[in-house]
């Protein structure tokens, strides 16, 4: 076996740097969030302990911590639901040209560049001179759909563009209609990738936070929530709800990822018994 160049460690030590420069934050509060009982929000830690995760469930002095996780979490799903909705309904009508698709696709793009603050205010200003209420559910929901929606729509074009049309024909040949060839051969074969777009949507979602900024109304969600508590709150407590919202969010792409291998396993596996029954 060759030795490895100089180079390969020197990438090597600029690779783990840049690591703990990504995750370093993270971990930090991770730890500062087991500060003993008279800990403070700095290192030198004072005892460890999980006292700040048990205050944490107990009556805080400031802001609405589990009313703001539950508003994240229903405003991430409905999110999720529409971004995967819309993105595939995107992705089946650009297979086609048609007029206007390109002056489309740019303004659909165009959202990601434009500064999120200014989508946010944009957006309350719409609703409030129209005389709409200005919440969470409405206004916020709709700042959001701007930024995760063409995230949906830009890998639902991806998906199309290698996607094997011979599939819809062969299924056609055999008398399905439409409907039918969507429902049972298009949706099952772009299943993984409908995953990656829920997956986008609701982690997009459940921590945006400038789009959501002028637009939640009088209640926050949880990043609107944990950045006002970051200037009343001085203990650890802050710490102990990042790292569990941290848990949360690893959870919840955790999960997806699992679905993602079971739907696949489960796919190959009806793909070999089909196989063995031509047999």
């Amino acid at each position: 076996m060759e030795p490895r160049p100089r180079s390969f460690y020197g990438l090597a030590v600029f690779f783990g740097l840049f690591l703990l420069f990504l995750y370093g934050p993270t971990l930090t509060i991770g730890i500062l969030s087991f500060q003993g009982p008279g800990g403070g929000l700095t290192f030198p830690m004072q005892g460890v302990s999980l006292h700040w995760f048990y205050d944490l469930f107990q009556q805080q002095a400031v802001g609405d911590i589990w009313g703001s996780f539950r508003r994240s979490f229903v405003l991430g799903l409905m999110v999720m639901v529409v971004t995967v909705v819309v993105s595939v309904m995107g992705g089946l009508a650009f297979r086609r040209r048609f007029p206007g698709s390109n002056i489309l696709f740019y303004l659909i793009i165009t959202s990601l560049v434009i500064p999120s603050i200014l989508v946010s205010l944009g957006v309350g200003l719409i609703f409030s001179q129209s005389g709409l209420p200005v919440h969470w559910a409405t206004s916020g929901f709709g700042s959001q759909l701007t930024w995760t929606l063409p995230f949906g729509l830009l890998i639902m074009f991806a998906v199309f563009n290698r996607f094997d049309k011979s599939y819809e024909e062969a299924a056609r040949d055999l008398g399905a209609t439409p409907w039918q060839t969507l429902r049972h051969v298009v949706i099952p074969i772009i299943a993984p990738s409908l995953i990656g777009v829920a997956l986008f949507g609701f982690t997009l979602s459940y921590d945006e936070f400038a789009r959501t900024l002028l637009t939640a109304g009088s209640y926050n969600t949880l990043p609107l929530e944990i950045f006002g508590m970051t200037t009343n709150v001085t203990t650890p407590v802050l710490y102990a709800l990042g790292t569990l919202t941290t848990l949360f969010s690893l959870l919840i792409i955790g999960a997806f990822l699992f679905i993602t291998w079971w739907s696949t396993r489960r796919k190959a596996k009806r793909g070999s018994d089909a196989g063995k029954g031509l047999l």
